[in-house]
């Protein structure tokens, strides 16, 4: 009787602090957007790196760079198909050691580990056999193209000041491949000027003028080689890093009109091999500090107000690869879905994910084609989420993050809710902001349709688990290798929203009334 006693209400409290909820009303302020992103937000990139490339006693990039990917592969077109369409830039660090096999430009070699050479690499080229392998596979998958230009072309190192290259960008070998993409009427719908050459650079780097100067002259040639305007690419740049006094700098002498986007990189998770790295992906103060590089691209954006406005061209959370033992888990959505959340809120118009394949970060796992846990969660960002960004206000535990967006097929309001905490559930009621009187009450949302809800959970319950699983339905590829249904589950609108611990839930709301989605 003993044991009866003292055992059974060790294990009540255990299931009572395992199952504890905390009840959250979250104000929508749909009255008026706060941002607007593309229709194409979500982006991967495909890279440049060769089997060779190693980093932390790992290659994990084996052959899937852009010049060894096979692309007959069922799962790979099948997993780009599924966005219809996914918009994919070409590029990386080694794109400014890349030359192209047209014009004058007669020997291609591959890339080879040269301690002396760019990111230790010789230099390697891009012959248009594969650039026609590569543009009939965009075609065939639906795939909206940016595409990364050698910006280092022409130009030497300088012998005073390590990385800094010097000198005029020659622009002949880019024209005689625009040339040619244009004689095959292949479509690019930008072209990125140049990788990470901004600021303190990574490998190599560009003074801020001379960058502006060059990409007037690539801006010319784009205007000249594509005559008529709807057909234009748009030029981007520069690709890299965020820091102020460099990127005003550059837009001060490339003047308006220029520049059509600005695109900047993220890795705010640092090295892949940081021992820490779970907890700065499950830490809410930690994943906010990235906001301040968010609001001062955003100011530049507003001071010089390039057409496409801000893209992050290029986010892996984790440098150099990645980590082996986060980026291809479930625990890496943390990160993943709250960073496109928090840059769609700071008017980022584009979010492009290192990488679809390659590396430990790759949506798709680099041997098996099969897509890793991030992969659903940016396949149900690009179907749910729309364009404009609606406010969301709360007062809860920082561990609950919230995202509102107006449904990408309308009507309606579509919402993210990422819960951080381990041992704590949230039961969520919706109210609407009144709109124009802070004063007053908001409305509490009381629906009358049924809410579409996905609920992604790692299968086995350990966030570090490689397999996710969408209303407790394993996500895994079917016999055709082609991408399971998604389909929601309908929970009646009277119902609180239950958001369990360390989970993501994608909830649609049909006859939520928000006047900016109308």
């Amino acid at each position: 009787m003993y044991f009866k006693f003292t055992f059974c209400p060790i294990i009540l409290l255990l299931w009572a602090s395992l199952s504890f909820a905390q009840n959250v009303n979250v104000v929508i302020h749909g009255a008026a957007s706060i941002a607007k992103t593309d229709d194409n937000f979500v982006c991967v990139t495909l890279d440049w790196w060769p089997a060779e490339k190693c980093d932390y006693n790992q290659c994990p990039w084996g052959k899937v760079g852009i010049l060894n990917l096979d692309l007959r592969y069922g799962a790979l077109i099948n997993a780009i198909k599924a966005f219809n369409p996914l918009r994919i830039k070409v590029g990386g660090s080694l794109q400014d050691n890349v030359v192209y096999k047209v014009g004058e430009v007669s020997s291609c070699p591959n890339f080879m580990k040269r301690e002396d050479g760019l990111f230790g690499f010789s230099q390697g080229c891009l012959s248009m056999e594969r650039w026609d392998q590569l543009n009939r596979f965009f075609n065939h998958t639906g795939v909206k193209l940016t595409f990364g230009l050698n910006a280092l072309f022409g130009r030497n190192e300088s012998q005073t000041e390590k990385g800094l290259w010097i000198g005029d960008w020659q622009p002949q070998n880019t024209r005689d491949f625009m040339q040619y993409t244009i004689s095959k009427g292949y479509k690019v719908d930008s072209y990125e000027f140049g990788n990470q050459l901004s600021g303190s650079g990574m490998g190599a780097k560009v003074d801020a003028k001379q960058y502006g100067k060059d990409v007037i002259v690539l801006k010319n040639l784009v205007k000249e080689l594509y005559a008529h305007p709807e057909t234009q690419p748009k030029v981007l740049g520069p690709g890299g890093f965020y820091e102020e006094k460099w990127f005003n700098t550059f837009l001060e002498v490339s003047g308006q009109g220029i520049v059509d986007g600005l695109t900047h990189h993220i890795y705010n998770l640092g090295p892949g091999d940081d021992p820490n790295m779970m907890n700065k992906i499950l830490d809410p103060s930690y994943l906010n500090q990235v906001s301040q590089t968010y609001k001062g691209v955003s100011d530049v954006v507003n001071k010089f107000r390039p057409q496409l406005g801000a893209w992050v061209s290029e986010s892996g959370g984790a440098l150099n690869g990645g980590s082996k033992d986060v980026s291809r888990t479930f625990a890496d959505g943390f990160w993943y879905l709250d960073q496109m959340g928090m840059a769609s809120t700071y008017d980022q118009k584009v979010f492009c994910r290192q990488a679809l394949i390659g590396g430990n970060y790759g949506l798709l796992n680099a041997t098996t084609f099969v897509p890793n846990p991030d992969y659903y969660g940016a396949l149900l960002w690009h179907r749910l989420m729309g364009s404009t960004v609606l406010a969301v206000t709360k007062e809860s535990d920082p561990n609950l993050r919230v995202y509102a967006h107006c449904a990408k097929k309308k009507p309606g309001v579509s919402l993210i809710f990422i819960n951080l905490s381990k041992d704590r559930s949230f039961n969520i009621t919706l109210s609407n902001a009144k709109p124009g009187d802070a004063g007053k009450p908001n409305y509490e949302f009381v629906g009358k349709q049924n809410r579409e809800e996905y609920h992604l959970r790692a299968l086995t319950g350990d966030i570090k688990d490689d397999i996710v699983s969408l209303n407790d339905v394993p996500m895994v590829q079917t016999d055709s290798e082609d991408i399971p249904a998604m389909d929601p589950k309908l929970v009646d609108a009277s119902t609180p929203i239950s958001i369990a611990a360390q989970s993501i839930a994608y909830v649609t709301i049909r006859d939520f009334e928000a006047p900016a989605c109308v």
